[in-house]
C-alpha cells in the first residue's frame, strides 16, 4: 500500500499526520488568532463579555457588526474568528437551549450548553468532507446562583476560566488580567478592566461604535448587551483613568 506523502496530511480532509497533528484544526486556530479580540471576565455578581468590533471603514454601520450573541435568557457568547461560523454555532446553541426547556421544563445549565456546542464542533474535525469551524466562543452565563465562563476551541475542547481572552490581542489582554484580576471583583469593575485591556490592544481606538459589552447578571438571571448610553459612561471612565495614569 502506497504511503500518503507528507503533503497529503495538509489537504482539505482532516486526518492525522505521522506526528499526530491535525493540520486543519491548527489552521482553524490560526483563523481565531487573526480575529478581533474578545474578553470574558467572571465577577461576583455575574459575567462580562467584551469585544472589539474592528471597524475597517468609517462607512461601516457599527451596529451591523455583531460579535456578542444572546443564546438564551441567561447565557451569551462572544466570538473571535469567522463570524459566519460563529452564527451557525450560536443558532445550534439556541436550539439546544430550547430542546432542554421543552424536555426538562427548565433553563439549560451553562456548562451543558457549552458541551453541546463543543460536541458539535468536534464532529466537524472527524467527518470527511467537512472543515472545522474557524471560530472560538467565550460562553458566559448565570445558572442556579452560579456564574460560569467557558472558552470553546475549534477542536471542540472546553475550558472554564475566571477571566480570559481570545483573538489577536489574547497575549496582551491575558497579561493585564493576570496582573489586575481579583476574584472578588464586581461587574462594574470587570467592565472597566475589560475595556482597559481593549484600550491597550487597540491603542486607544475604542468608542461606543467599535466595542460591544454583554452582561450575564446574577441577580436578574439574564443576559443583555449594554446600550450605547450605558457603554459611553464606562468608556469615558476608562479613558480618563488611562490619561490620568499616563500623566502621573
Amino acid at each position: 500500500m502506497q504511503m500518503m506523502p507528507q503533503m497529503g496530511y495538509d489537504r482539505a480532509i482532516t486526518v492525522f499526520s505521522p506526528d499526530g497533528r491535525l493540520f486543519q484544526v491548527e489552521y482553524a486556530r490560526e483563523a481565531v488568532k487573526r480575529g478581533t479580540t474578545a474578553v470574558g471576565i467572571k465577577a461576583q455578581n455575574g459575567v462580562a463579555l467584551l469585544v472589539d468590533k474592528r471597524l475597517t471603514s468609517r462607512l461601516l454601520e457599527g451596529g451591523s457588526v455583531e460579535k456578542i450573541f444572546r443564546i438564551d435568557d441567561h447565557i451569551g457568547a462572544a466570538t473571535s474568528g469567522l463570524v459566519a461560523d460563529a452564527r451557525i454555532l450560536v443558532d445550534r446553541g439556541r436550539v439546544e437551549a430550547q430542546i432542554n426547556k421543552i424536555v426538562y421544563d427548565e433553563p439549560i445549565d451553562v456548562e451543558t450548553l457549552a458541551k453541546k456546542i463543543c460536541d458539535f464542533k468536534q464532529a466537524y474535525t472527524q467527518i470527511g468532507g467537512l472543515r472545522p469551524f474557524g471560530t472560538a466562543l467565550l460562553i458566559g452565563g448565570v445558572y442556579n446562583g452560579d456564574n460560569c465562563l467557558f472558552e470553546t476551541d475549534p477542536s471542540g475542547a472546553l475550558l472554564e476560566y475566571k477571566a480570559t481572552a481570545i483573538g489577536s490581542g489574547r497575549s496582551v489582554v491575558t497579561e493585564i488580567l493576570e496582573q489586575q484580576y481579583k476574584e472578588d471583583i464586581i461587574l462594574e469593575d470587570a467592565i472597566v478592566l475589560g475595556l482597559e485591556a481593549l484600550y491597550k490592544v487597540t491603542e486607544g481606538k475604542i468608542d461606543v461604535t467599535t466595542v460591544d459589552v454583554g452582561l450575564a447578571e446574577l441577580e436578574k438571571q439574564e443576559f443583555r448587551v449594554l446600550k450605547a448610553e450605558e457603554l459611553a459612561s464606562y468608556i469615558k471612565k476608562v479613558k480618563e483613568k488611562v490619561e490620568s495614569e499616563s500623566e502621573g
